[in-house]
């Protein structure tokens, strides 16, 4: 992770947080004011009316439905209409289920059809991310973590956009909003700030994720911003436990969500997340994170380089520290 904001993905610490009451997720933010410098006043920075999510996967349709049902014009952009009537499959999907709780058990009936035809009538859906950002007051990425395609991604956006435009991404200097997976479930977002970040965009970033029915916290431009800065480590120490022989990895789990009231174990969470999420974060802050470079608190862990280097995980290959009923499935085998 070259960037400081190097965006993390984790999982579902409930009241300690990520992930909603399920699950931490991603998103992290970079705001910037394009080719003509960073803004200098609020007279540079326009309300924000539309937004265009870069990504469709679970993260960027998720955000995409959160701003739509907030009243946001957005458009969701990809490389391909496949991916794109993926990411929208998604959203109606999830739509349903909101549905279902708001109008009784009945998404077939008019008014649940009606709710979801407003909100999905606020969204469109291109391959083009020049043309969406340049009718666009706020730009989020949400696509893969590689620092070199995200520099790409906005070197293309800062020559359409406008001057205005705020661009915000996982992994970017600039100012940063910090989403969680799944977007319409949980509540958290983390809005990041840089020196040279203008009041008025981070204003701004404030007053969308409000809007959006977010609860913002203001953090630093620093690795892991607040939830993950304590929740990675706090993974890694877990590793060690069992490694050292001091506990099961079962009764480590057992041992938080009975004794910390956390709704996953650790073991749960990192399978949740992805082991070679874990992975990735903790290398990349070890080798070059701002006041983590070399850090034992993240130094690599040999149970964890086991199993990715096995393909073991997590959920989303079937099998991580537990194993499951198929790839991506929640339920566990006994």
């Amino acid at each position: 992770m070259a960037s400081k904001a190097a965006s993390t993905v984790l999982g579902r610490l409930g009241a300690v947080n990520t992930p909603r009451s399920t699950t931490c997720a991603v998103a992290a933010v970079a705001t910037s004011v394009s080719r003509h410098g960073y803004a200098s006043s609020s007279a540079n920075v326009k309300p924000v009316e539309r937004i265009t999510v870069i990504g469709s996967g679970l993260m960027g349709a998720g955000v995409v439905q959160v701003a739509a049902q907030s009243g946001f014009k957005v458009s969701m952009v990809d490389l391909t209409d496949d991916s794109l009537r993926k990411g929208e499959k998604i959203i109606t999907s999830s739509l349903k289920r909101v549905a279902k709780k708001k109008f009784g058990g009945d998404v077939e009936g008019a008014e649940a059809r009606k709710y979801i035809d407003d909100i999905m009538s606020r969204i469109t859906l291109s391959k083009d991310s020049g043309a969406a950002a340049r009718d666009s007051q706020l730009v989020i990425e949400a696509i893969v973590e590689n620092l070199k395609t995200k520099r790409a991604l906005f070197k293309a956006l800062d020559e359409a956009a406008s001057a205005s435009t705020i661009f915000a991404s996982r992994q970017a200097h600039f100012a940063g909003l910090h989403f969680f997976n799944p977007v319409p479930q949980m509540k958290l977002v983390e809005v990041i700030r840089t020196p040279e970040t203008v009041d008025a965009v981070f204003d701004s970033l404030v007053a969308v994720t409000k809007k959006m029915g977010k609860i913002p916290v203001a953090c630093k431009d620093t690795p892991g911003f607040v939830v993950n800065r304590l929740l990675v480590p706090y993974m890694m120490e877990s590793l060690r436990l069992v490694e050292r022989g001091d506990a099961s990895m079962q009764d480590v789990d057992t041992a938080m969500k009975l004794g910390a009231g956390y709704p996953l174990g650790p073991f749960e969470l990192m399978d949740y997340v992805g082991l070679d999420t874990i992975k990735h974060i903790t290398d990349g802050w070890y080798q070059s994170g701002e006041g983590l470079k070399g850090d034992k608190l993240i130094a690599p862990s040999a149970l964890l380089e086991k199993h990715v280097k096995a393909g073991k995980l997590g959920r989303k290959s079937g099998e991580g520290f537990y194993t499951y009923d198929g790839v991506g499935a929640d339920k566990r085998k006994h």
